[in-house]
């Protein structure tokens, strides 16, 4: 009897300690953001998302090893604040608009959604017209407000008020190469 207690409390320390380590790697888990393609295709709008210029964005979701992805920040928080997804969405990433080009925006220059500065309010396109400026740091952002204009705000302050209240009148392209048109394939 004492050998069948020590063997059964035995197996249930390796259940327990194997239960757990496989609940840890798959909650820390976490994904890098992968290369916008050519092709790839808004999963709002689904617009060509290459064809636009302003910040992107991806996010993926649990259980899921491919990105949704986003041809404008407008559009990545319109899908991110319905309740439905914030309870399923692990990371998030937009441009930080410091490292990369407005109209070309680099997959290279992705940066934690979470993490990062949002200017809105400012006069420059996304694919979607008005958008939310996206900098890795602060530094970054009230510069960019200083040339451009804009309110900064974080990550959790962007409610769906914030997205509904952008403002198309004030906005502008920033260069004559920007797309006013919004074509879809």
């Amino acid at each position: 009897m004492p050998l069948y207690r020590l063997t059964l409390t035995l197996l249930l320390i390796l259940l327990t300690a194997t239960v757990g380590c496989e609940n840890k790697s798959a909650s820390s888990a976490s994904r890098d953001p992968i290369s916008i393609q050519h092709g790839d295709e808004c999963h709002v709008c689904g617009m060509l998302i290459m064809n636009y210029p302003g910040p992107k964005g991806e996010a993926f979701e649990r259980g899921q090893d491919k990105a949704r992805k986003f041809c404008s920040t407008r559009d990545l928080f319109s899908y991110l604040l319905q309740p439905e997804t914030q309870a399923v969405v692990r990371e998030i990433y937009v441009h930080d608009m410091a490292e990369t080009d407005w109209m070309n925006p680099l997959t290279a220059a992705l940066v934690d959604a979470r993490q990062a500065w949002y200017v809105v309010n400012q006069p420059l396109r996304g694919a979607m017209g008005p958008t939310l400026a996206t900098f890795a740091k602060r530094e970054a952002a009230e510069q960019f407000i200083q040339r451009e204009g804009g309110r900064l705000l974080q990550f959790d302050d962007i409610t769906l008020d914030v997205i509904a209240d952008l403002d198309y009148g004030q906005y502008t392209a920033p260069d004559t190469q920007a797309h006013d048109s919004h074509d879809h394939h």
